[in-house]
């Protein structure tokens, strides 16, 4: 990245004022009240009733019934993030000033001197939006409104559709556009699904692995076939996307963007590892499909090349792994600079917290692409009050004050969260024939 881009970015990322009508209600509704404190925090565990390994930050405040809700949810390391919370941030938070958003999210993210790494990026996080939340509540508005106000009347979002076969996922894509969905998501069984080998079959050493194998070159060739079968079948109308989930070369990835061309794909997500961004200037070179990139992502060095060279068109972090609603919007305001838009990343391990701290910047910002579709069992609604709501392709928060959503107790603790130890999701150690691990 040139220099002069990079010098760029200060300027360019300055975030407007807020409304001057929300500076008028807020200052209006604290106005004579003492100052806020920070009086304690507590972690709340749960699995919500179904597989999920959720953390959740609640932040008392001086004020009498006043706290705000953050998501402490890193699904492969949970324990981890507890941890960090209960031993040393919480200790460092209690009797700072609530309503210094900015100064704290920054004075904790220096204070452990090593910064941008995942454990401490969710912490930090779950802080920042219950600070957020606690602003909203205090001044009796919705957190977008603080942030300047709807930019857009509803977020549109894109669902995922799965299958075995060509046929199976168009008939799958079918449904959800049936139900009101422009942008879809298709796989072919699960990540890595049309690259896998069945087990046993194909070349492997005598005595060694037996199990599911990536294969680059089949993937190269059995991805695109599928995208063919869904243009033929589908037609133009439904937008295209597609997740590699890092799992090819760099010369796989150039390759795979080139095939991909034809498709008209609304984005193909995450085709290079992080460890090998620099080969989407390759990309950018030799092909139009468009790219988004940053699951992975912690540290804006990772992102602001890949925004200020636009090289990508879209990026996929997700807000609480890059520290919640404060730097999310410092981020959306750098891709408004450089044409760049957002699709933040949910998943399905991810936690209606989260989701709405991601909501709540989607509506208010120039720089929105598309919203990753999350949703959400019956026991979840219930333990969560103020979930949002899936509604055709859109999402809806309920409007109330701060993010809009609390969290009961003491439904949360009849729903406990796996004890440390479990071996996590097998998906994140795909391997190749010769049992070589394949990155995720």
């Amino acid at each position: 990245m040139r220099r002069r881009d990079l010098l760029k970015l200060l300027p360019a990322a300055a975030l407007p004022p807020r409304s001057l009508e929300a500076q008028q209600r807020e200052a209006a509704r604290t106005r004579g009240l003492p100052p806020l404190k920070i009086t304690g925090a507590k972690v709340i565990t749960t699995s919500g009733g179904a597989r999920y390994q959720w953390a959740f930050l609640k932040v008392f405040t001086s004020e009498p019934g006043l706290y705000g809700i953050g998501s402490a949810n890193n699904v492969m390391n949970p324990w981890t993030v507890v941890t960090a919370l209960e031993k040393h941030l919480i200790p460092f938070w209690i009797g700072k000033d609530a309503n210094r958003i900015e100064d704290l999210w920054q004075a904790s993210y220096v204070r452990s001197y090593w910064r941008n790494a995942s454990i401490l990026n969710v912490a930090n996080g779950a802080l920042d939006m219950a600070l957020w939340d606690i602003k909203g509540k205090r001044a009796g508005m919705p957190v977008y409104e603080l942030l300047g106000g709807k930019a857009r009347d509803a977020v549109p979002k894109y669902a995922h559709a799965d299958g075995r076969s060509p046929d199976e996922v168009a008939d799958n894509v079918r449904k959800h556009m049936d139900e009101g969905y422009r942008h879809v998501r298709a796989q072919m069984g699960g990540y890595g699904g049309g690259g896998m080998i069945p087990p046993g079959q194909g070349s492997r050493p005598e005595t060694g692995f037996t199990g599911p194998a990536f294969d680059e070159e089949t993937y190269l060739e059995t991805i695109p076939r599928l995208f063919e079968t869904l243009r033929v079948k589908l037609g133009r109308d439904v937008k295209l996307l597609h997740d590699v989930h890092e799992h090819l070369t760099p010369a796989g990835a150039v390759e795979f963007a080139k095939r991909m061309e034809p498709y008209r794909m609304f984005f193909v997500e995450d085709i290079l590892p992080p460890e090998q961004i620099d080969h989407f200037r390759r990309i950018r070179q030799v092909t139009s499909t468009p790219m988004a990139m940053g699951e992975l992502f912690t540290h804006p060095l990772e992102w602001n090349p890949l925004i200020a060279e636009r090289l990508i068109d879209f990026v996929r972090c997700r807000v609480s792994a890059i520290g919640g609603i404060t730097p999310a919007r410092k981020l959306a305001a750098v891709c408004e600079a450089f044409g760049c838009r957002t699709a933040f990343q949910e998943g399905g391990d991810n936690d209606p917290v989260n989701q709405l701290a991601a909501y709540h910047v989607d509506l208010s910002i120039s720089s929105f692409g598309i919203q990753e579709e999350n949703h959400f069992p019956p026991s979840v609604h219930e333990m969560l009050p103020g979930t949002a709501q899936r509604k055709g392709g859109y999402l809806y928060g309920s409007d109330g004050p701060g993010l809009g959503i609390d969290l009961d107790e003491k439904l949360a603790v009849r729903y406990p969260m796996a004890e440390p130890g479990n071996a996590g999701d097998p998906w994140t150690v795909v391997r190749g024939m010769d049992g070589s691990l394949v990155r995720p």
